[in-house]
This record gives C-alpha cells, sequence and structure tokens, in this order.
C-alpha cells in the first residue's frame, strides 16, 4: 500500500514523458524503439518512473528531486550537434532580408515620411492632372520655341555630313515642313523635359522617406548628366562615324543625295537612343539601393554583360555597319562597370 500510495500521490507525467515501468522497458534499450530525429534543435526525453519509492521521496525539495536517479530516469537521450543546421535555413534568411529590404523601401514606416499626409485617391488624381497639365504645356512651349528657330537647328544637325558633299532634297512638297514639325517636337522634347522631371518628384516627394531623399538628388542629377552627355558623344562621335562610313563606301559609285526626312530620322533616332542608353549606371545604383542586386552579383555576370552589350548597340543604332556599333558598345561596358563600382561603394 504504501508504494501504490506514493504510486497515486506522484503527479502525473507531462505531454510527452514516458512511464517506464508501464510497458517494462529498459533505459539502455529504449534508444532503439526511437527513430534518430534528422531536424530537431533539441529533443529532451523526460521520463517518469517509480521505482519502490516511498512518501519520503515526495518530501524532498524539487531541486534533489531532480537530480536524484531513482526519481528522474529521463535525461537526454538524443541531442545533435550545434552546429548540425540545414542549408536550406542559409537560403530563407537571405530570401527574407531580400523580401524585407524591398518591402521596407515600398511599405516605410510613417515615422519616416516627414511630408506624410492623408489624401484620397480623387485628390490624387486632381495633383496628376495638374502636374501633367503643367508639364504639357511646358513641352508646347518648348516645341514652339524650337519651330521658329527650326531652319537654324536643321543646319546644326546636317553639320556632320556637310563637309562631305552630301546634298539634301524633299521628295514630296510637304516633306521639308513636315520634318520641321518632326525636328522641333523633337527638340522641345528635350528642352522640357527638365519641367518633366521637376513635376515628377514633386508628385512622389510626400512619400519618401528621408534616406531615399537623399538618394534621390545625385540620381536625377546623375541622370540628367548621363542623357545629355549621351546626346553629345552621339552628335560628335557616333553620328559622324555612322554617316561617314556610308559616304565613303558609296564614293565613287552613286552620288550621295539623301532624303531630309530619312535623314533627320535617321540622326534623331540615334542621338535619343544613345542618351537612353546612358541610363544603365543609375539604373544599377535603384537596383543596388532597393537590395534586388548586390555589385558582386553584377560583376560576376561581367561575360553576359559583354554579349549585351554588342546586342543593344545593334538595336540602339539606326545603321547596320559594325563601326557604329561597337563605338556604343564600348561606351555601354564602361557605364556598366562604373554602375557596379559605384554601387559598391555605396556598400551595397
Amino acid at each position: 500500500m504504501g508504494s501504490a500510495g506514493a504510486l497515486l500521490s506522484h503527479p502525473p507525467p507531462q505531454l510527452g514523458s514516458i512511464l517506464l515501468r508501464r510497458h517494462h522497458i529498459s533505459l539502455p534499450h529504449l534508444s532503439s524503439y526511437m527513430p534518430e530525429p534528422l531536424h530537431c534543435r533539441r529533443l529532451h526525453l523526460r521520463c517518469s518512473a517509480v521505482e519502490g519509492s516511498s512518501s519520503q521521496d515526495t518530501n524532498l525539495p524539487a531541486s534533489q528531486r531532480e537530480e536524484s536517479p531513482s526519481s528522474s530516469l529521463g535525461a537526454t537521450l538524443q541531442d545533435p550537434l550545434p552546429g548540425r543546421v540545414e542549408n536550406d535555413s542559409f537560403e530563407g534568411v537571405t530570401q527574407e532580408e531580400d523580401q524585407s529590404s524591398l518591402y521596407n523601401f515600398l511599405y516605410p514606416s510613417k515615422e519616416l515620411l516627414p511630408d506624410d499626409k492623408e489624401m484620397s485617391i480623387f485628390d490624387h488624381l486632381e495633383e496628376l492632372r495638374a502636374r501633367i497639365f503643367i508639364s504639357v504645356l511646358a513641352v508646347g512651349a518648348s516645341i514652339i520655341g524650337c519651330f521658329a528657330f527650326s531652319k537654324d537647328i536643321i543646319k546644326i544637325l546636317e553639320a556632320p555630313v556637310s563637309v562631305q558633299g552630301v546634298r539634301f532634297l524633299q521628295l514630296s512638297p510637304g516633306e521639308f515642313f513636315f520634318t520641321t514639325l518632326k525636328v522641333s517636337g523633337y527638340c522641345g522634347l528635350l528642352i522640357g523635359s527638365p519641367i518633366i522631371l521637376y513635376e515628377i518628384i514633386a508628385f512622389v516627394l510626400p512619400g519618401l522617406t528621408k534616406d531615399e531623399r537623399k538618394f534621390l538628388g545625385p540620381i536625377v542629377l546623375g541622370s540628367s548628366v548621363l542623357f545629355y552627355l549621351g546626346i553629345l558623344f552621339s552628335y560628335t562621335v557616333l553620328a559622324p562615324a555612322a554617316l561617314n562610313f556610308f559616304v565613303n563606301y558609296a564614293e565613287g559609285a552613286v552620288e550621295s543625295i539623301w532624303s531630309i526626312d530619312q535623314y533627320f530620322e535617321f540622326v534623331l533616332v540615334l542621338l535619343f537612343s544613345t542618351g537612353l542608353s546612358f541610363q544603365v549606371p543609375v539604373i544599377q545604383l535603384l537596383l543596388g539601393q532597393v537590395g534586388l542586386v548586390s555589385s558582386e552579383q553584377m560583376l560576376s555576370i561581367w561575360r553576359y554583360v559583354v554579349v549585351g552589350a554588342v546586342v543593344a548597340a545593334a538595336v540602339l543604332t539606326p545603321s547596320t555597319d559594325p563601326l557604329t556599333q561597337m563605338l556604343l558598345a564600348g561606351p555601354l561596358l564602361g557605364l556598366y562597370l562604373g554602375g557596379a563600382w559605384m554601387v559598391r561603394l555605396t556598400g551595397r
């Protein structure tokens, strides 16, 4: 009765504990019945058993009862090595960090937004309509101003081949008129682009954090400088090289008399496509700031970048001569490597 009373007075086992005497399993053979855990941090098997204990065992302090071998048969039977970590956990941590950085960029906290204010969707649309109207008005005024000096602008754009003796003609009555409209449109868009850029920045500025505002200034300035440098590079290097190639190729066989409309179509597309292609470092900095791509990843794919630069040069240049394509592919590759270096300087 004494042992039975002690058994009844013993507290019931917790969840996961095993009463060894119930199945008459000895402790050394218990591990043979347990499958070895593959991926677990720590496995403790608490065994509550009664080995002829008396009522005196129940009166012992809790610390002595836990250290007593008769009252605590359960010990740690399986404890994997602390360095045993599943490989997928590292990838999961990396993905979570990338997702958190992207989430923080898209949904910053309100404490980081100094000019944040609640606006309805109609207020946003009204502000967007007003800024679009100002941008269109600025571009329209620039186009009208360029149209007033369209003949002078055309003479400037004809300069790369005028020294080669190339003559221009119009093949239809209104060809020159529509050409002046096209040239005025391109030039007006180029002159009015700073106002468009300002309206875009003013629209998105309240939703930017303080760190993003510090980063916005260099991005906008660098993008503008690179765009105009691309146009200047195309006007002084690419366009003369491509046009001289065609003139020299036809020399002695045909007289170079070109259509005024097709000539300006070629030159204007080449100028603006080169200016846009010079935005590669800006795109790299944006991707690095968001946390989508690191500088090591950018530099690790340099072989594919070389092929991509050649393909992009072939697509962007209206001419099919390899000289013009190589002249554009070289700066594109240099801009990409420079952008990766700048991303590394920012610590990304």
